[in-house]
């Protein structure tokens, strides 16, 4: 049996390989797909932030997902999900590898080191959802936040340098969060006097700030 390479798979080069996906830009607030369209394709984020938002019948919206490179979305589209559930914008510029469906299901049979890296993805976001479950129905507003904050700084990503979160408001936060604006802006207020965030023309977080999350 061939020794597997130590060699990290690198996604682009491998569809580019195969012509089995493109890439494509994206401005600041460009919707990528919208609620209700054809799930058609399975996407890879190279490089940015893609907010995840979804709209009630009664138009109220709701984020269900910040995601950064390194990340796949739209895969709903390989379970026979006909639609999409959410509307995917850009946070920031991005780069975005699109796979059709068929192309990726056929890719996912063909080459294990994508097939692997699909797989974990999938597990570690189903994880992720249900740690969002057990917060949501056992920890308090301030210690979700602190955890929402860690997340979108990719705190403990291998490779993750830098503690800063990308451009977002206070009600998106508090929409994730699953509170008001304001006691946001109190929390995050109160955890700029602890030392834990700091604003330095942009938002840093500390390691820290951890310690809310561990606190009982």
């Amino acid at each position: 049996m061939a020794k597997k390479s130590d060699v990290p798979f690198d996604l682009r080069e491998y569809f580019a390989k195969v012509r089995g996906g493109i890439t494509k830009e994206y401005r600041k607030k460009q919707i990528i797909f919208s609620q209700g369209s054809p799930a058609d394709a399975v996407l890879y984020i190279e490089k940015g932030k893609v907010k995840l938002t979804v709209l009630s019948t009664r138009g109220k919206e709701a984020v269900v997902g910040i995601l950064g490179a390194g990340d796949f979305f739209g895969e709903g589209s390989l379970a026979g999900q006909p639609l999409r559930m959410a509307t995917a914008t850009s946070m920031t510029e991005c780069s975005i590898l699109r796979a059709q469906k068929e192309t990726m299901i056929r890719m996912l049979h063909n080459e294990r080191d994508l097939s692997e890296l699909f797989m974990s993805y999938l597990l570690s976001r189903n994880t992720r959802i249900e740690e969002d479950l057990v917060d949501q129905l056992f920890n308090s507003s301030e210690k979700r936040l602190a955890r929402i904050l860690l997340l979108l700084t990719r705190f403990g990503k291998e490779g993750q340098t830098e503690l800063v979160v990308p451009r977002i408001s206070q009600e998106t936060l508090a929409e994730m969060v699953g509170t008001t604006r304001s006691r946001v802006s109190f929390f995050m207020n109160r955890f700029r006097k602890l030392g834990f965030i700091d604003y330095n023309g942009g938002l840093e977080v500390h390691s820290s700030l951890l310690g809310i999350v561990l606190h009982d």
